[in-house]
């Protein structure tokens, strides 16, 4: 299906973007972006990958057989003579590298530059959410203008103009404003919030709860069981959003109720998958070697110190984390997360 609108809206400063990350969702964004008429520059770590993107208009590694638009191109550089033309910035690699990719752009970092991120997860260590990361090595003006790009998105189904819808959250209402005319389109609807830290937590404690799903799964258990940590597991999102100053009527939007039904429910999920292959018995390691990054790993393991930290009562979180940092067997820890003592279901301050 050809797409519609290809007519673009200029931002201040210029149409140039720059998308780091050529991972499946990076290379996708970058190329929603170049079928609008920008002029995108696509980061790659790999030279080899962007030489390919740039001389032939393929990703070798992601979306392979996907024709790149000519207005795409590619780079493993980051210099002043880059940045000097960009005016967005969409960051899309994986949470754990997001502070060292943007130590990249910091010092070409200009006050009229507005910051787009993907990035889904808690950084090890600090315990950090995306916006804190770029607080720390952007500024806090930077933080304040950036818009926080979630929602029920696989890029394989996004790609190919699936009808998709996102939400984009900012604490400015006029970056919000402007990122969501840059990426709308008659295929990908983008709704706006005023809640990046709802959308933030939402997106990063969703995988892990996918984890959660998969493994049940792999054990063997049907619907009832996925639709009881689907519930539940929302339930432990808005939560631990409530205690970090989130709107809990975000978890019931896209980014929220929307990107958790999606990951827990579908096998084109890594998250899903990865839990389902530890609950069929595959150690993680080598489940890991095979399917790839799978953020709800890392997001586990500081979710966990986080819920310690803020005093959120979170189950499933824990379950998950024993399972793949303690060596718990997951039959065991369903066990335990059945024969918890009996709750109201809408007390916040409960466990589920």
């Amino acid at each position: 299906m050809k797409n519609q609108s290809d007519q673009h809206t200029t931002i201040s400063g210029g149409d140039h973007i720059l998308v780091l990350g050529a991972g499946n969702f990076g290379t996708c964004l970058a190329q929603h972006l170049a079928e609008k008429g920008y002029r995108v520059t696509l980061w790659c770590r790999s030279q080899e990958v962007a030489d390919a993107i740039r001389l032939y208009h393929k990703n070798p590694k992601y979306l392979s057989t996907i024709n790149l638009s000519p207005r795409l191109t590619a780079t493993s550089m980051i210099d002043a003579g880059l940045l000097a033309t960009v005016n967005v910035v969409v960051h899309a690699t994986p949470m754990q590298t997001m502070r060292s990719v943007l130590q990249l752009v910091a010092p070409y970092w200009r006050p009229d530059m507005r910051l787009v991120c993907a990035a889904k997860g808690i950084e090890i260590g600090s315990l950090a959410l995306p916006g804190q990361v770029v607080a720390d090595e952007l500024g806090s003006e930077a933080a304040k203008h950036a818009t926080i790009l979630s929602g029920p998105t696989f890029a394989s189904e996004m790609i190919a103009h699936q009808p998709t819808a996102v939400t984009a959250a900012s604490r400015d209402a006029a970056s919000v404003k402007k990122i969501q005319e840059l990426f709308h389109t008659t295929h990908f609807r983008v709704y706006s919030s005023d809640d990046p830290i709802g959308l933030e937590v939402a997106g990063a404690l969703k995988n892990v709860v996918a984890l959660a799903a998969g493994a049940a799964i792999g054990l063997g258990f049907q619907m009832n069981t996925r639709a009881g940590i689907i519930t539940r597991g929302l339930a432990e999102l808005t939560r631990f959003g409530v205690a970090l100053g989130a709107n809990p009527l975000t978890f019931n939007g896209l980014g929220g109720v929307g990107d958790l039904f999606l990951t827990c429910t579908s096998e084109k999920s890594r998250n899903f998958t990865v839990g389902y292959r530890i609950g069929r018995g595959e150690p993680l390691a080598g489940v890991l070697a095979a399917v790839g990054v799978a953020e709800g790993v890392t997001t586990a393991k500081a979710a966990y110190a986080l819920a310690l930290k803020l005093g959120v009562d979170a189950p499933i979180t824990t379950a998950v984390y024993e399972v793949l940092y303690t060596g718990k067997a997951v039959d065991v820890a369903v066990h335990q997360l059945m024969t918890r003592a009996s709750k109201a279901e809408h007390n916040w301050n409960s466990s589920i």
